[in-house]
């Protein structure tokens, strides 16, 4: 029975949220007796769970180096975020959030995407490449290196607000269906990725009091900003998000320190396309760098430039096979040989009955999510979701900071995203 099939039969899905919930249970247990995974947004972080500080203990983004606060210590979700590699958190936005959020998107896209518009009529030959790039699709298939990899809209999008497309919604000569054309947010994949340097909620949100304390709470030092995301995932249409790590398009070193916070903005479901995420797997290296081609950009890798001092010819994106290389995600030199044979894509393992025991038996579970919902994980978990099936959108608003220069990290000059020289990535400490 395929994943579609799965999705729409009510007896399978109530299995398959039975199944989700027993596994969380086990998370819960094996992390600690203090430790929940589904905590309110209010809940304190410390009070009554203060206990001795254990100089012992290891965190993912700084290893097992002391912390600079000498009386930190770690929360219990804090302690859950470590030892599994994600954390839950309920009604961590408020209803008004949201709804400003959804509102300034809409006035976004009404203002700013016109992919049906005709780009002859533009006088200014920059106003006619720009309305050519209007309609671009996003992909995690094997067509990304095609499509992110070979497109100036999407490179040029770093601290903008560009949109993409799902390919679905798109006819075979690459314009927009007619059934799109009076409804356009319908038909698309995201928008990015620079939503956080927009004056209005989503700047609000992002540089909020809560966002702030939570990423100290988890002991990232100096968080900054380089990238946030608006994905849509309209119903019927949306596409499934292929097996990936974060840090694979937000590297840093000389350690890996991305930190992903996915906020639902509508019910996430596992027949809309909620997250899945596979537990312990943050501790593995990243396998894979989606980085630079030094063929195309040459010596403009480390001028940090997107205008190319190679082939122009060569795809601007290569994908650099990492696995079998020496990676401190936490501080520290591993040399780990995981066996994972579904990088870019949904697992199919041999000898699973259906799709869905296919993606336990690959350690994957589903995190259903109410609206103001929010997940947190760092940038090596790897983590999928599955084509949107239902009659639902699945709208979500996804942060990614990384650690700044205060805390000895810098950003790979080979990363696809990019700010123009001089310009800083946005500061919420």
């Amino acid at each position: 029975m395929s994943l579609e099939s799965l999705l729409t039969d009510e007896k399978e899905q109530a299995s398959i949220r039975e199944r989700a919930k027993r596994i969380i249970e086990s998370l819960e247990v094996e992390a600690s007796s203090e430790s929940r995974v589904f905590l309110n947004a209010d809940d304190h972080q410390y009070g009554d769970h203060e206990k001795k500080k254990d100089h012992s203990y290891k965190s993912w983004i700084r290893g097992t180096d002391q912390h600079p606060d000498s009386d930190y210590t770690p929360s219990p979700r804090c302690k859950f975020f470590d030892q599994h590699g994600f954390l839950f958190i309920k009604a961590f936005a408020t209803h008004q959030e949201i709804l400003d959020m959804k509102q300034q998107m809409q006035s976004l896209v009404d203002q700013q995407w016109h992919p049906d518009s005709d780009s002859s009529s533009s006088s200014s030959s920059t106003d006619k490449q720009q309305r050519k790039h209007k309609l671009t699709a996003f992909r995690t298939d094997e067509k990304q290196i095609e499509n992110q990899g070979s497109d100036d809209y999407f490179l040029q999008s770093a601290n903008k607000v560009h949109f993409f497309a799902e390919p679905h919604a798109m006819t075979t000569s690459q314009t927009l269906k007619e059934i799109y054309k009076h409804d356009k947010i319908k038909a698309l994949n995201k928008a990015g990725h620079g939503m956080h340097l927009q004056p209005g909620p989503f700047h609000t949100y992002s540089t909020s009091e809560k966002i702030s304390s939570l990423t100290k709470e988890l002991g990232w030092e100096d968080p900054v900003i380089p990238q946030s995301m608006y994905i849509f995932k309209p119903p019927g249409i949306g596409g499934q998000v292929t097996s990936h790590q974060d840090s694979t398009f937000l590297y840093t070193t000389p350690k890996q320190s991305c930190l992903g916070l996915w906020l639902a903005l509508d019910d996430a479901t596992i027949t809309n396309g909620c997250l899945w995420v596979r537990p312990g797997s943050h501790g593995e290296p990243t396998r894979v760098k989606f980085a630079r081609n030094p063929k195309h950009f040459g010596a403009s890798i480390e001028e940090r430039s997107h205008v190319p001092r190679g082939d122009p010819s060569e795809s601007q994106m290569v994908f650099i096979d990492e696995e079998k290389e020496k990676i401190g995600p936490k501080g520290n030199d591993v040399d780990i040989d995981i066996d994972v044979d579904w990088v870019g894509k949904i697992p199919q393992l041999t000898g699973c009955e259906t799709a869905w025991d296919s993606l336990f038996a690959a350690g994957f579970v589903p995190v259903e999510c109410k609206a103001g919902d929010l997940v947190v994980f760092p940038g090596e978990l790897d983590h999928l979701s599955l084509a949107n099936v239902s009659e639902c959108q699945r709208h979500t608003f996804q942060l990614h900071l990384v650690e700044g220069d205060r805390a000895g990290v810098t950003w790979a000059d080979t990363n696809w995203l990019q700010y123009p020289k001089g310009a800083p990535f946005l500061s919420i400490k």
